[in-house]
């Protein structure tokens, strides 16, 4: 039985992951309370706009481009879609496939949140800088377009 005074058998490294996960947590905090201005969280306004972009897109391509699993995808797009932001129809190909568009009520509303995004935005780069900003935002990229 150990304590919780006592060290580890092995020392654990710097957390990759907490950090990561808790930088991701605070970014999210500013971009929601920006966008939350418009009625959206952030995954749903990056959800949105990723339809606006890519009218059709299967449900499985936006969780590959969200780099989510499908089902945790689905309860974000729910509400998107009980609120008439969203609509899905049976991909003609594959009638299994739901394939994601835009209603009329969806693109307003994104356009309503675009100006609070860019709030958000500025906020973020005045904290952190906005040449590490655009740094830090290319090696995230980077990062999850590599596999693993």
């Amino acid at each position: 039985m150990h304590s919780e005074d006592e060290p580890l058998a092995t020392p654990l490294l710097p957390d990759d992951c907490f950090a990561i996960r808790q930088a991701a947590r605070f970014v999210s905090q500013i971009y929601d309370r920006h966008v939350g201005k418009a009625g959206l969280k952030i995954t749903q306004f990056s959800i949105l706009n990723r339809i606006r972009r890519r009218p059709g897109i299967t449900m499985k391509e936006l969780a590959e481009w969200m780099v989510m699993e499908r089902t945790t995808l689905v309860r974000a797009i729910q509400p998107l879609q009980r609120d008439g932001l969203v609509r899905s129809d049976a991909s003609q190909a594959d009638r299994r496939a739901l394939q994601m568009r835009l209603t009329a009520a969806g693109l307003e509303k994104l356009e309503a949140a675009v100006s609070h995004w860019h709030d958000a935005q500025q906020e973020f780069e005045r904290h952190f800088g906005t040449q590490r900003a655009a740094s830090l935002r290319q090696e995230l990229f980077d990062l999850t377009k590599k596999p693993i």
